[in-house]
């Protein structure tokens, strides 16, 4: 049975980008097929006409609140993950331990009820609000990454060009590379684009603290394949064309949805799909992505998607000066069985 520990390696702190790159699409690219080195602007010159590239239109909201405990004065911080059907919000909070059921938080204009402490830093709130979503964009910010220690001159670099439908946590990162020079190239190339939605939440702030792969418990995540996006990959695989997922946030939507000859259904889950070495990949066939933490469940997605040569493309992407994580640079990669 696999290990954590397999999909570790050593990430140097300096690799960790601590600024956005300008213009968006000045930032590198490796190509996995041969290690060649480019810019995110010549990625439509790697693909071919008539492939479909697949982006995640969701956008990030001003999730991270800040308050103090009406009881006590002291500090609450809230990162707002998911709502569900009652209203009620799932949250990381600091500090979480003391945070019972009952406990009222002064968010200033409005308050959060602890309803429930779910352990793992993770509580169940009530916000007192008529409209939510308006009063988290006031009061709340755009929550970074933990590791990026840099600043953003514009809160909306942490957001994709194409950004549409609110309801993540982080960005989908590999679109941040996105500009519409880029998306111009690839039309001019025959590339046609189409968009899935999944909210991005607990798993990508989270660690894999278990040792054995099997046993770790995903998250799970709201997403959605529109009629349209169904109906272009059904052409694109008619075709006998490339499907291109742009981050590992549309692999995971594509691969819920899929059928087993590798189109996919329209429509809308929550799923807690834990793609991994031995997944069986139906959908996606090229994989633009950013580099990933070690031991993380995107890079076992990615592990799954390319095989062991992950591990070369790493060792490349660091000895080459390549910028890792959330801001950093990209890689192209094709599945294995290809």
């Amino acid at each position: 049975m696999a290990k954590v520990s397999e999909f570790r390696y050593d990430l140097p702190g300096e690799a960790i980008a601590q600024s956005a790159v300008e213009p968006r699409h000045d930032a590198r690219l490796l190509d996995t097929r041969d290690y060649t080195d480019h810019r995110f602007l010549d990625l439509p010159s790697l693909l071919d006409p008539g492939d479909l590239v697949v982006v995640n239109e969701t956008r990030v909201r001003a999730a991270r609140l800040s308050g103090r405990r009406v009881d006590s004065g002291g500090q609450v911080e809230l990162l707002l993950l998911d709502r569900d059907r009652e209203g009620r919000w799932e949250a990381l909070a600091k500090p979480a331990r003391r945070l019972r059921p009952g406990v009222v938080i002064d968010l200033h204009e409005t308050t959060a009820t602890v309803i429930d402490n779910l352990g793992e830093g993770r509580v169940l709130v009530k916000l007192d609000a008529d409209d939510e979503e308006a009063v988290v964009e006031t009061i709340g910010v755009i929550p970074l990454p933990p590791y990026f220690t840099g600043e953003l001159d514009d809160p909306g670099r942490y957001q994709t060009i194409y950004a549409r439908t609110r309801g993540s946590a982080a960005a989908p990162t590999a679109g941040l590379h996105f500009t519409e020079e880029v998306m111009a190239a690839l039309s001019t190339r025959g590339i046609e684009m189409a968009r899935v939605d999944l909210h991005v939440s607990l798993d990508t702030f989270r660690p894999m603290t278990v040792e054995e792969v099997s046993d770790h418990v995903m998250h799970s995540e709201w997403c959605a394949i529109p009629e349209e996006t169904a109906r272009s990959v059904d052409e694109t695989k008619k075709r006998g064309k490339r499907i291109v997922a742009v981050g590992t946030t549309v692999v995971r939507t594509l691969e819920t949805f899929a059928r087993e000859d590798g189109r996919v259904d329209p429509g809308e889950a929550v799923t807690d799909l834990f793609l991994q070495p031995g997944s069986d990949f139906r959908v996606v066939d090229g994989l633009v992505t950013n580099f990933h933490l070690p031991g993380s469940t995107l890079l076992l997605l990615l592990a799954g998607f390319m095989g062991p040569r992950w591990r070369q493309a790493y060792r490349a992407a660091l000895d080459r000066g390549y910028r890792f994580l959330s801001f950093g640079d990209a890689m192209y990669a094709e599945r294995a069985n290809t």
